[in-house]
Order: C-alpha cells, then sequence, then structure tokens
C-alpha cells in the first residue's frame, strides 16, 4: 500500500489535519488497517465525517484503501525531521515494546506516541 497517495487524498478533506495510517497485515489472517487522523480544533470525528474520508478513499484510491477503523488523535508522532511513525506505531501494533522500536529523543514531541502505547495495548487485548 503507497502511504503518500492515501495521505494525498486526504488532504482534499477540510477537517483533517494530518494522518497516519498502519496496515497490520498477518500470516494466515485478514489484514488490519487503522487511520489515526488528526482534525483541525474544535472538530470531533462523528459517523458523517468518517463516511466522508472513506468514500474520498474510495473514489480517490480504491475499496482497499478504506481503513478497518478511523480513530481521532490528538497528535501524529513524528520524528525531529517530520517523518511520521508509520513503521515504530506498527511495530507497537503488533506487541514489540516502546523502546525497541523508536527512542523519544528522535521524537519533534516525545510525549505523542504515549497514546499510540495505550491504543497498542488496548489492541493486543481486543485480538487475544
Amino acid at each position: 500500500m503507497g502511504t503518500s497517495e492515501l495521505y494525498r487524498v486526504e488532504q482534499g478533506i477540510t477537517e483533517v489535519l494530518d494522518s497516519l495510517v498502519v496496515d497490520l497485515e498477518y500470516l494466515g489472517r485478514d489484514s488490519y488497517m487503522a487511520l489515526f487522523i488528526q482534525l483541525r480544533p474544535g472538530i470531533e470525528l462523528d459517523e458523517p465525517l468518517a463516511q466522508r474520508i472513506r468514500q474520498a478513499l474510495r473514489t480517490g484510491l480504491s475499496a482497499r484503501h478504506v481503513p478497518n477503523e478511523i480513530v481521532q488523535v490528538s497528535a501524529i508522532p513524528k520524528t525531529i525531521t517530520g517523518k511520521k511513525l508509520e513503521l515504530p506505531v506498527k511495530k507497537l501494533l503488533l506487541g514489540h515494546a516502546l523502546e525497541k522500536v523508536v527512542s523519544r529523543d528522535a521524537l519533534a514531541e516525545p510525549g505523542s506516541i504515549d497514546w499510540y502505547v495505550d491504543f497498542a495495548q488496548r489492541y493486543r487485548r481486543r485480538i487475544g
């Protein structure tokens, strides 16, 4: 999956400030794609907005690019140089420890990863 194309489609949605997509593929299991979105101040993710995002991805790319879950977040974790932490967040969701996937010293906002650590723990409990 090309994430840059997905991000380009989302830039056309005025409510979306930034986003991060993670596609988890498992051997012998269905894949799971999560789209984490940071919305402009004062906007909350509701079902009509989620449907608009899904439709924009389906129309602009394909049904394969529509995420299983869209989750509103307060921040998208990035390195000091501005690179989104797609792989570290994916590794967190797969059960790796934070200290094994990213150094807080490399982050533009070190606290921005904390929510994802908690989400990954909840996600791992949910899938068993």
